[in-house]
């Protein structure tokens, strides 16, 4: 005596495709309406754009630390209690003020880490480190 009729057994190797076919046909209609380019036949006269000078490029400010331990903002020599009031009416003059800190090879990473963080107390947006390249020479 059969557990299973034939039918049963029949319609269960079958694999219904349709809801494949259904998603494969959404997306291609998707991708033929988002990539239709957009319409050119018509003539038309675009008005010209007016030239803008560009603004001048920011001045970077550099404070250099010697290895002696003096520090100089620019060509101005300060104090470490200096600094930190000068960055900042800097920066309230310029919000976009830009520093590069340039440090003695000599001099005592102490010192260049607390120009950092006088840097970042003042909340000084661009900060970078000036470096040579290796066996360079002014």
């Amino acid at each position: 005596m059969k557990k299973c009729s034939r039918s049963v057994h029949h319609s269960l190797t079958e694999l219904n495709i349709t809801p494949l076919l259904d998603l494969a046909f959404v997306l291609l209609v998707i991708f033929i309406i988002t990539t239709i380019p957009p319409v050119k036949d018509m003539d038309l006269k675009l008005p010209t754009a007016s030239k803008n000078q560009k603004d001048p490029p920011r001045k970077a400010n550099y404070i250099s630390l010697q290895a002696d331990g003096k520090l100089f903002l620019n060509t101005k020599e300060l104090t470490m209690d200096e600094l930190l009031p000068t960055l900042v009416s800097l920066r309230t003059d310029d919000p976009d003020l830009n520093v590069i800190v340039r440090g003695d090879g000599k001099a005592k990473y102490k010192q260049i880490r607390a120009v950092l963080d006088i840097c970042q107390q003042a909340n000084v947006p661009k900060v970078d480190l000036a470096t040579e390249i290796a066996g360079q020479k002014k």
